[in-house]
């Protein structure tokens, strides 16, 4: 078995990939983050002590494309020699067959999914990701700021202890804090706060959507002055208080990392989600959510369109935000995952772009992967190991190789001590469905 960057049309060999790194200023600093060290095992390049890396990008996506690499000698500086390469789509497109006739029918000569992995210092902003049609309005209109026309349904699974914001809290929930913050009931005016507070269980769904679309878009469209004045009450209140709830605490914290940010006072009006390693997110489209803190493995449909509204210094487009969410009032679901055999654990969120497996292979032990009918993407995570397709000969497996596996590929992956990775693929429920 030969892993390389072939580019010939008869192609149906394991690739290995040269991934882009994301340096956000929201990111884990040098060596302490999980990024890094597999940016910089997968290239070659050195870490910077003092640089944040936050993100570390597998995919096809324009702002941050993988390369399939011929040559993989480095350069002096460490970086890796991508002169003879191209970058993954461009490969798939000279190499349809490689995703396979039914992803080649519906997607096209490209990948559905974008396959990421995060490492969170401080909070990412409070954002939704807009949905097909909605993408489409926002990339013909301000395409320097939306860069494309895909939505973006996602997938965060914890790899450490993982901290996020994500949707709205219960009506009930919602009373208890007009209730108690009274800077936020100053802040939005009595008249939006009785809306709310007289809701009862005779109201309709949409009826309670509408007032707290109302409540909430008045509190993000509210002035800086306003918002400035209302944070300066809420600390000082807080710092009188002898014993002060998760809620003020979280408060604090973000207002100290994000200064006189709405975004600290719409954190109130959120479920805040604490995942354990191997328990996974999922985020459609048009709700709202905040990374705060942790790492994780994030899959999404190939799409980079966010829509920003707080806790950020990067361009906001409230009105659009306010208008787009769903606002459904509950907890998130929670995914395990579900296990396929005693090494791996299958991730199958509601979307059909993706679906990611975990897998933690022991000591001297093998694991199949059988043949799929769309193309997947392979990260290890940890360890080393060997892979082999059909009959052909091993190549050897270590931390930061990512590999593109063509549709029907049957490999299998061996470790003399153990070894720990992340698959991305096309949903195997919807794939299933699909026409060839």
């Amino acid at each position: 078995m030969e892993v390389n960057g072939d580019l010939s049309s008869e192609n149906n060999t394991l690739q290995r990939l040269r991934c882009a790194v994301k340096n956000y200023d929201w990111g884990r600093i040098g060596s302490d983050s999980a990024v890094a060290r597999l940016y910089s095992a997968n290239s070659g390049v050195d870490i910077d002590p003092i640089r944040p890396y936050a993100e570390f990008w597998m995919g096809t996506h324009g702002s941050g494309p993988s390369f399939v690499v011929k040559n993989g000698d480095l350069l002096e500086n460490g970086d890796c020699d991508l002169s003879d390469s191209v970058t993954l789509r461009s490969w798939i497109q000279k190499n349809p067959n490689v995703v396979g006739s039914k992803l080649l029918k519906k997607w096209g000569c490209d990948l559905p999914f974008l396959f990421k992995v995060l490492s969170i210092a401080k909070p990412l902003s409070i954002q939704a990701h807009p949905d097909k049609d909605l993408a489409r309005k926002l990339h013909e209109s301000q395409p320097d700021v939306y860069k494309d026309d895909n939505h973006k349904p996602e997938m965060a699974l914890a790899i450490t202890e993982f901290e996020a914001l994500c949707g709205f809290i219960t009506i009930k929930e919602l009373k208890n804090v007009l209730q108690n913050v009274p800077e936020i009931r100053k802040l939005v005016g009595d008249v939006y706060v009785e809306q709310v507070s007289n809701l009862t269980d005779q109201d309709g769904e949409e009826k309670v959507k509408s007032e707290v679309r109302s409540l909430f878009t008045q509190l993000m469209s509210a002035s800086k002055d306003m918002i400035v004045d209302a944070l300066s009450k809420l600390k000082s209140r807080l710092k009188m208080k002898d014993e002060l709830s998760f809620r003020d605490q979280l408060a604090l914290r973000l207002e100290r990392q994000y200064p006189d940010d709405v975004g600290v006072i719409a954190a109130f009006f959120m479920n805040y989600v604490k995942l354990k390693p191997g328990e996974a997110l999922c985020l459609g489209a048009n709700e709202p959510h905040a990374y705060l803190s942790g790492n994780c493995i994030e899959c999404m449909a190939t799409s980079d369109n966010v829509v920003r509204a707080g806790l950020t210094p990067k361009k906001r487009d409230v009105k659009t935000l306010c208008s787009m969410l769903t606002y459904k009032l509950e907890f998130p679901a929670i995914l395990e995952g579900c296990s396929l055999n005693k090494y791996t654990r299958k991730y199958r969120p509601p979307f059909e772009e993706f679906e990611v497996d975990h897998c933690v292979i022991s000591e001297q032990a093998t694991v199949t992967f059988p043949p799929i009918e769309g193309p997947s993407i392979f990260l290890i995570m940890d360890g080393e190991g060997t892979v082999r397709t059909g009959s052909s000969s091993e190549e050897t497996l270590c931390v930061g190789d990512v590999l593109f596996a063509p549709a029907e590929t049957d490999m299998s992956i061996r470790t003399e001590s153990w070894l720990e990775l992340y698959r991305a693929g096309v949903n195997g429920e919807f794939l299933g469905a699909l026409e060839a």
